[in-house]
């Protein structure tokens, strides 16, 4: 029992406070406290004998490190988790989370259930993704890179399922603008601290393209975590590579590492695309989190909010509809309880927007802001809408 005799629901948080996401792990960790604090004080105004705790754990995004984590957690009787956030995290715990009936919520793993070797909705009964899939953000970014007059491009991914993914998808949608893909470049991961073998290739590549394109033409395409910025930082300062743009994606967007590299990202422009929606309490939240830590929340703190105000009010539900607590009876609890805490049946609104899940437990649609780097800031130039498949520019 917690405090003044209520029931506590222990919920774990899987984080990157230390690797490559360290920017959005902070800011999930940081979203989950407030998350939990207004939960605490929902269930006290409520008469509801139950208070959350958090038990934080740092994975570096590393699958590894995370599934370590995992059974940390589980040795502390700890049997729901928001996170963890990187999808190849996400494919190495699975089979565990399944085999001892945990349940979890990603707020950022978005690779394709069969790159998380699931091929059945059933495999992933008891993992949950709160934060749309690669299949939209890479029609996202290949209409952007269509609008922005791109003709020809070098990927360059990180070799995890989630890098892999995103490459693999582009390529049909930017066969269908008729976008040349010259080049697919691969790093490991974990990423080396040296690009410049990588840079070499990009930068022959790019010279070559610029035989039967002008250099506004031409566009280099990253599908990396935030050591983008550390590959950046080695480009040489007269190199070709800063004469076009580079485009991210999710893994890239609003990142604080930009501060490190100012004037090439500003050359460069790094147009990022990551899945926005924002719900009727988002401004709430905004307040009270830039009060505190002087900054507005990124979506996928949005995301991890909601997932926690989702498991605790399923865990609340099931104990009080007086069946047994089991991992498929909470998995089928918190599909219900998504939907009506969407509509927002429990006077609470969602922060994310309204949730959808589709037969993977995964949310099935969403929009994506378009950010990219001027004057050494992030700037939101557009929004790509799921519904029409257009961007609108601002």
């Amino acid at each position: 029992m917690g405090e003044n005799g209520a029931k506590e629901i222990p919920i774990g948080l899987l984080v990157d406070l230390s690797g490559p996401l360290m920017t959005y792990g902070e800011d999930i960790k940081n979203a989950v406290t407030i998350a939990s604090e207004d939960i605490n004080s929902y269930f006290e105004e409520n008469g509801r004998p139950y208070r959350v705790k958090v038990y934080v754990e740092d994975t570096k995004v590393d699958p590894k490190i995370a599934l370590d984590k995992v059974m940390t957690l589980h040795g502390k009787g700890i049997k729901l988790i928001v996170g963890p956030m990187g999808s190849g995290e996400v494919k190495q715990i699975a089979e565990y989370v399944i085999a001892n009936d945990i349940i979890i919520v990603s707020p950022s793993s978005t690779a394709a259930p069969e790159l998380l070797g699931i091929t059945k909705p059933e495999e992933k009964r008891y993992i949950f993704r709160f934060v749309a899939l690669d299949t939209f953000q890479t029609k996202a970014i290949a209409k952007e890179l269509d609008e922005l007059g791109i003709k020809a491009v070098c990927i360059v991914n990180i070799g995890n399922g989630w890098g892999k993914g995103l490459k693999d998808y582009i390529i049909p949608e930017l066969e269908g603008y008729g976008i040349e893909v010259k080049d697919t470049i691969e790093y490991p991961d974990p990423a080396p601290a040296d690009f410049t073998p990588y840079i070499a290739t990009l930068e022959n590549d790019i010279s070559d393209l610029t035989e039967s394109y002008e250099l506004s033409e031409i566009g280099v395409v990253v599908f990396s975590y935030e050591e983008a910025y550390t590959m950046l930082s080695q480009v040489k300062d007269d190199s070709i590579l800063l004469d076009v743009r580079w485009i991210g994606c999710d893994g890239t967007a609003k990142s604080d590492k930009v501060m490190d590299v100012c004037d090439k990202a500003d050359a460069v422009g790094f147009y990022s695309t990551v899945f926005e929606s924002k719900g009727e309490a988002y401004d709430n939240l905004n307040e009270t989190f830039y009060e505190r830590y002087g900054k507005t929340p990124y979506q996928y703190g949005l995301n991890a909010y909601d997932a926690t105000w989702v498991l605790a009010l399923a865990y609340a539900e099931l104990s009080e509809s007086g069946r047994e607590y089991s991992a498929s009876e909470m998995s089928r609890t918190i599909k219900d309880v998504t939907e009506k805490y969407s509509k927002g049946e429990y006077g609470q609104e969602t922060v994310s927007g309204y949730i959808t899940l589709d037969e993977y437990n995964d949310r099935a649609s969403g929009d994506y802001a378009i950010f990219k780097v001027e004057n050494c800031t992030w700037k939101e130039v557009g929004i790509w809408r799921y519904e029409t498949g257009e961007i609108r520019w601002k």
